[in-house]
């Protein structure tokens, strides 16, 4: 399926647009994002049997969420927060959507080269583009 071809494949993060300015919005501490702010982390999605683990590790919190297409999980977040997520596939894009005290949607669109990840709470959007990994 060419739609998966991005499984597998590790992409680190290169560039980063208004994420202080994200974070802020969801009330994360000012030393929390500073620490993520400073860090270039690396993102893989794999898949096995319909399960999908999305790994995000860096020097300051390695996270993990596991999860099927389409069915709600609770997850918590890099920064603590407990939130209810779904995640859908729509070709090479991966959406997710977090409710929590805020809703914040999350669509990932991987390429041969890179993943962007395009983050949205209130009227903040916050882009990060990932570069594969060799």
């Amino acid at each position: 399926m060419p739609s998966e071809e991005f499984l597998g494949k590790k992409y680190k993060l290169s560039t980063s647009e208004n994420f202080d300015d994200f974070m802020k919005a969801l009330g994360v501490s000012l030393v929390t994002r500073k620490m993520g702010a400073s860090v270039s982390p690396i993102v893989e999605l794999t898949e096995n049997d319909g399960l999908y683990t999305l790994k995000t590790n860096s020097t300051f919190k390695n996270s993990e969420i596991k999860f099927k297409l389409g069915e709600e999980f609770e997850e918590e977040t890099p920064d603590g927060r407990k939130v209810k997520s779904v995640c859908t596939l729509d070709g090479n894009k991966l959406m997710q959507v977090q409710k929590g005290d805020k809703e914040t949607t999350i669509e990932r669109e991987f390429t041969p080269t890179e993943m962007k990840a395009v983050m949205k709470v209130d009227d903040i959007i916050c882009t990060r583009v990932y570069k594969v990994q060799n």
